[in-house]
């Protein structure tokens, strides 16, 4: 077996680089040169990293109104922790925050319309699960990994059945992987959690990756770009639209995560209302 480790590790190197590398290379500026004349744009987790990087570069675009909602904020592989409402510290920043603040200004973002929802995702999803007898890691071993992947799958799952419930309202709604980017968020992970990675191979990851100001571009593009008028309920891997992961497309379960985060949140729904908020009502 000993024989096998080193080229397996060769290859294991070579493709991480090759995926980073494309990554980097395929990115870019945000095509669209539009203005944000006579609106604002609310971003969540704009104090450091891609949120920051967005909020520069929409300020210098933007003026007075609120048509733009970028759920941005998050956290990353973080130990076991809860939040103060008692939610899985990555599935309540990660998702549950935003599910709430996007539902808290539904009425708003529909006097704006058209206007438009951002939810920052990330590649992860492909491999999350949502555990629906367990969202918030009370019963079983935590598992940091698969809890961050669930917080992304959910991102997807949220942006999905949105869209589906705000047709014809005048609010899109979107989600994207802003691609491989140095940024704090990834303090909790192996690269950070040893001297030897934080000092030699740190400097080595941060050459192969974006910066903030790039990975910024992807929340800009879906934000300002005329050609995505009325486009919703899509998946972007970086500024590129893509089908998302086979379970974030289950209609079925996307509104029972809603249904769920409806509950966990004490948003029910008024019988036949199509948003969760008594007093928000989707025309």
């Amino acid at each position: 077996m000993s024989k096998y480790i080193l080229p397996m590790s060769v290859f294991g190197t070579v493709f991480g680089c090759a995926v980073l590398l494309k990554d980097h290379v395929t990115s870019g500026p945000c095509p669209s040169k539009a203005t944000i004349t006579g609106k604002t744009v609310v971003i969540t987790g704009a104090n450091t990293g891609i949120g920051k990087a967005t909020a520069q570069e929409l300020a210098k675009r933007e003026e007075q109104r609120v048509d733009v909602l970028i759920n941005n904020a998050g956290v990353m592989r973080c130990p076991a922790g809860k939040t103060e409402d008692g939610f899985d510290m990555q599935f309540g920043v990660n998702h549950l925050g935003h599910f709430l603040l996007t539902n808290l200004l539904l009425r708003k973002l529909q006097d704006s319309s058209p206007s438009r929802v951002i939810n920052v995702s990330s590649l992860a999803h492909i491999v999350g699960q949502i555990d629906f007898e367990d969202l918030n890691w009370d019963r079983k071993k935590f598992d940091t990994k698969r809890a961050y992947c669930q917080s992304k799958l959910a991102n997807v799952m949220f942006t999905r059945e949105l869209a589906a419930r705000l047709h014809g309202s005048g609010v899109t709604v979107n989600c994207v992987h802003p691609g491989v980017v140095s940024t704090q968020l990834g303090r909790h992970t192996g690269l950070h959690q040893s001297a030897f990675s934080s000092t030699m191979l740190s400097p080595f990851f941060s050459m192969l990756v974006k910066g903030p100001e790039l990975g910024a571009q992807p929340s800009v593009y879906l934000a300002v770009a005329e050609e995505l008028e009325g486009v919703t309920g899509r998946y972007y891997d970086v500024l590129t639209e893509k089908e998302p992961a086979p379970q974030a497309l289950d209609p079925d379960a996307s509104r029972r995560l809603w249904e769920a985060s409806s509950s966990l949140l004490g948003l029910e729904a008024e019988p036949g209302q199509t948003a969760p908020l008594s007093g928000v009502v989707v025309d």
